[in-house]
Parts: structure tokens; sequence; C-alpha cells
């Protein structure tokens, strides 16, 4: 079986019996990299007719979207890169022609796409071109039409590229199988020949794509299409089906380092001396001896050496530092001499964690907290525009240099959008964090997101104004998967800060809110309400009263309580 992804491709478009050809129609296929992390591409466009300039616009939606996706951050998922592109195109679009408002000189058009990543499609659609998928015997519509009927059998789109500058995609997502055959076609096509028909053309040319792809559009034209004509036609020949020992032996290519000692020298790095060690790596400070400078040398732990999802983990560590540039996250270096050993090289920090800082300041100033925050914040930004999580975040991971600048360390337990997409033959932990700063949703074995990191920088900023954790210490148990988690109540950080503003309160009670939904969406927004106050934020008569206050509401239950056994004693002694 093939371990990689495999297709076939046929198309056939003519103009039919008008004077020029207003549809297009393309693919993309690529080397073994990016066919990895973006996949291949397949798109068709139908320029609007009302339009003089429909021609041009369905050249710039195929050609713009073939070649900006692959464009696009490796980092990024199939959903994000697409949608990013297609509203970009849109906007051109839009700005160049106006739109629906001069609909005759605009540049509209329709575009169904898919992108096939690892053993999962993605189809992206505005208009009335379709997609469809033959799977064994069964020819079914991925795509619904955008249109409106007008009277009679007149219709017009309801939505196109270019038509208006707020777009609406449909997007949709499917498991792959081998032998699926996916054929795109315009209206000139699907208006005029039937399901049944596609299918059997499909069937009786399954060798010569290209011919069922002209026999389809010429059934258009024989049964009176009066529009252009396009079909294309991709088949998966072979997914990617990569067995455990495969993935593990492209793991392994290169052996783990020998047990490092201060005075050896590994590669051009001359051991200094041990700085940490855990049961998954170890820490190590080194000096380049071609350029003088200190570095870091992280090495992987060999009780992990016959585990591919650790080594997965640990190699995509130093990917996502390769692409992380920013002055509050930590840089990762690149080897100036090819690797014998399995290693990543980052920069040496020297400084304190945050951790010793807040045991020098139990209780942080508002405004030192807000700047701290801030800097952390800008970090995260630097992760979530690439859409990755970090997932570990907590005062051990942020480090402050000699000169205050705040940086995040540790991308062992990141989480890439764009990764996440590559189907594995192992499982990928989901239980990713440190007991205190683990969001709910990981405890419940989801992947988690940017929300995830939110949550965990709300606990830092709670537990530096306050010295203590808004829910408490964390169950061990709960971490060891024992029992499951339960929601405990927010402690309000006013009980233990008397002079900290309601509203701040109310920004970290909604930063570290149980329900993902709940929460900031964006670093930016918490960030923004540490400073700013919103009369929403201190609504706390909104709230119920467990979470307002936990220990006046469990006193009051224990009142009621005693009342109503009174009243029953008095009742039954009558």
């Amino acid at each position: 079986m093939s371990s990689k992804l495999e297709i076939s491709l046929g198309h056939y478009s003519t103009k039919g019996v008008k004077n020029r050809n207003e549809d297009r129609h393309g693919a993309r296929l690529t080397g073994d990299r990016l066919l990895r992390t973006k996949g291949i591409a397949a798109v068709i466009a139908d320029g609007v007719s009302a339009s003089e300039r429909g021609e041009e616009a369905a050249a710039a939606c195929v050609n713009g979207f073939l070649s900006d996706y692959f464009s696009t951050p490796d980092s990024w998922s199939v959903q994000k890169s697409v949608e990013q592109v297609l509203n970009a195109l849109n906007a051109w679009l839009y700005t160049q022609g106006q739109g629906l408002r001069d609909a005759h000189r605009g540049l509209i058009s329709t575009l169904s796409a898919l992108v096939i990543k690892s053993t999962t499609v993605h189809l992206f659609h505005i208009g009335d071109s379709r997609i469809y998928r033959l799977r064994q015997t069964t020819l079914e519509p991925l795509t619904t039409d955008h249109k409106t009927w007008l009277a009679g059998d007149r219709s017009c789109l309801s939505r196109a590229m270019g038509a208006d500058l707020r777009l609406e995609i449909d997007y949709r997502r499917q498991t792959l199988e081998a032998n699926d055959v996916f054929v795109f076609t315009t209206d000139g096509v699907h208006e005029y020949v039937k399901d049944h028909d596609i299918r059997r053309i499909l069937r009786e040319e399954a060798v010569n794509l290209d011919k069922a792809a002209e026999l389809i559009c010429r059934a258009a034209l024989a049964n009176g299409s009066q529009d252009n004509v396009t079909c294309q036609i991709l088949r998966v020949d072979a997914l990617p089906a990569q067995q455990a020992e495969e993935i593990f032996q492209q793991l392994t290519e290169l052996p783990f380092p020998p047990p490092l000692q201060p005075g050896m020298v590994l590669e051009g790095y001359r051991v200094v001396r041990e700085l940490h060690a855990s049961k998954q790596t170890q820490l190590y400070l080194a000096e380049d001896l071609l350029s003088g400078i200190q570095v870091v040398l992280k090495t992987p732990s060999v009780t992990y050496e016959d585990d591919p999802a650790y080594l997965e983990q640990f190699i995509l560590e130093e990917w996502v530092g390769r692409r992380l540039d920013h002055p509050n996250v930590m840089r990762v270096l690149i080897p100036a001499k090819p690797r014998r050993y399995l290693y990543c090289v980052a920069e040496y920090i020297e400084g304190r964690t945050l951790r010793q800082w807040l045991r020098d300041n139990p209780r942080a100033d508002l405004e030192i907290t807000r700047q701290i925050i801030e800097q952390i914040a800008k970090g995260l930004r630097a992760f979530h525009r690439l859409e990755m999580a970090h997932r570990d975040l907590k005062p051990e991971n942020i480090l402050f240099t000699t000169n205050g600048t705040v940086k995040i360390i540790d991308f062992g337990s990141t989480r890439v959008a764009g990764i996440a997409e590559i189907a594995a033959p192992f499982a990928r932990a989901n239980l990713v964090g440190t007991r205190n700063y683990i969001a709910p949703e990981h405890l419940l074995e989801q992947p988690g997101d940017q929300r995830s990191d939110i949550y965990a920088l709300g606990i830092i900023a709670y537990e530096m104004l306050t010295g203590h954790l808004p829910f408490g210490e964390m169950p061990e148990q709960w971490l060891r998967r024992q029992h499951p988690p339960a929601i405990t109540a927010y402690i309000p950080a006013t009980t233990h800060t008397v002079s900290l503003p309601r509203w701040v309160d109310g920004a970290l009670r909604k930063a570290v809110h149980p329900d993902p939904l709940h929460r900031y969406q964006e670093v930016s927004e918490f960030v923004y309400d540490l400073r700013h106050p919103k009369s929403g934020l201190t609504a706390e008569h909104r709230l119920p009263l467990l979470e307002r206050n936990p220990v006046f509401f469990w006193k009051l239950v224990a009142v009621c309580l005693v009342l109503c056994n009174a009243v029953l004693i008095y009742l039954l002694r009558r």
C-alpha cells in the first residue's frame, strides 16, 4: 500500500455556443513537503455572464486560490488558510468591480474548491458551480447551489465572489476513502445532464478521466445547454497509509545523544553544566565553539526512545520555534553543522522565572501585573497568529531577562492546527499542561486552542494579584484521570485583595471560565479589559449566589435546612 497521497485528474472545458469561455478550472499537485503540510487543491469557477468582466473574475479566482493557498503558513489549518485567501480575493474582486452596485462591470464569479490533506477532504463553496462525489455506485452532490428563484424559471445568484464585501463560505470536511471520485461542474453542465448519466459515463470511462469529462460536457451541449461547459474530475488512487513502524523509522533517523557531562563537546557545543532534568528532557548550558555565545541544548530522555508520539512532539518543538520570531518568545537556533544526533538548540536567557518572581512578590501591584501580563500576551499572540496554542503556560515557563523582558519558553506541548490535521498511526496526547494551570477542556481530553492559553494566563494574573488560585488547588487525581473533573466555584479575587477593582475581578473571572465558549476569544480582549472598566464585568448580581459568594450560599443552605427540620419536628409532635 502506498504511503503517499496519489490522485488522477481529468478535465474538459469549451465555450459551447457562446462567443467566449468564462469558465476556469485548475488543480495543483505539490512536492513531498507541501503534500504533507498543505495537500493538493482543485477548483472550478464560473464568471457571471451578466458582467463583462466575468472571464477575468473566474481566472482571478482560480489562479489566486491555487497560488495563495500554498503560500499560507504551514501551521495554519486548511480551513483558516482557504478562508483567509478567499476573503482577500473577494475583497480585491469587489473593490475592482464594485460588486453588485455595478453588476455589468463587476468582477463576479462562482467558486467551488477542495483541498485534500492527509486522509481528509475539505470543501469550500460560493455560488452555483458544483462538486459531486462518486463513492462506489453512489453519486452525491457535496455543495448546495446559492440561488434565488425569481418569477417563472428565472433565478439569480444569492452568493458569489466579488458580489459583496462580506463573504459567506460554505465549508465542510469529510473522511476520504480510496477510489473516491470528485466531479466539478459549472451550471452549463449539471443543469442539462442527469446524475445517472454522469454516473454512467464515469463508470464507462473509469480509466480515461479526460475522456469522461469531455463526454459529460458534450452530453450537456447535446441536451441544449446554451452556456459554457466545464467538467473537472479528480480520483483518489491511494491514501497516505503509513504504518507505525514506518513513522517510527522516520522519527528515529537521528539517534539520541549520549549522556552529557560538563566539558563534553557535542557537534560544536561544549557543555558547561546541566540546567534542568525531568523524566522527559534534559537541559544543558553550553557554549557554541564557533561563535562563543552561550546556548541551551535540549536532549530527549532515553526513556521515550521507542515512543513515536513523544518523538514527534520533541521534533515538533523545534519546528514551532523556528517559525516564531518575537521578542517575548524564546528563540530556537539552527545548528551551524548538520546534526548526527537528536537535540535542539535555543537561546540562553539569563534571568529568573516568574515563579521565582512570585516568591519575592506574593501579591503584586496591579500596574506591574498589567505590564507583565501584556508582555506574555504579546508572546502568545505570536503563537495564535500562526494557529498554534502553547498549552503549557505557567510561571515556570515564563522567564524574565536581566533587562526585564518577559519570554515564553518550552514549546513541548504546543498544538499546531495544520499538523494536527495530519493523520498519524499512533495516538497524540491531548492531556497536556500542568496542575492548576491546565484548562478544563484538556482534562476532558479535548485538544484545546488559544482559549486554553487565555485560561492559563488568567490563572497567572489572578495568582500575581492575590497570591492564591481562583479555584483553589486542583486535586492530583484529576490529572491522573482517577476521577472526572468537577466544576469548582470561582473565588472572587476581591476576597483576597479587597482594594482590587470589581471590574478587574470580572475580567479575571471571564478569562478563567470553565467553559471556553464563555471565555475571552482573543487574548487582546483580556489585556484590554484589565486596563479599561467595563460595566458588564461588574454585574455580579447577574451571577448565581453560589458563584458570587459560595461561603454565604452554603451557610444560607444550612440555616434553611435547620429551619425545615424544626418545622417537621413541630408538625410531627402535634
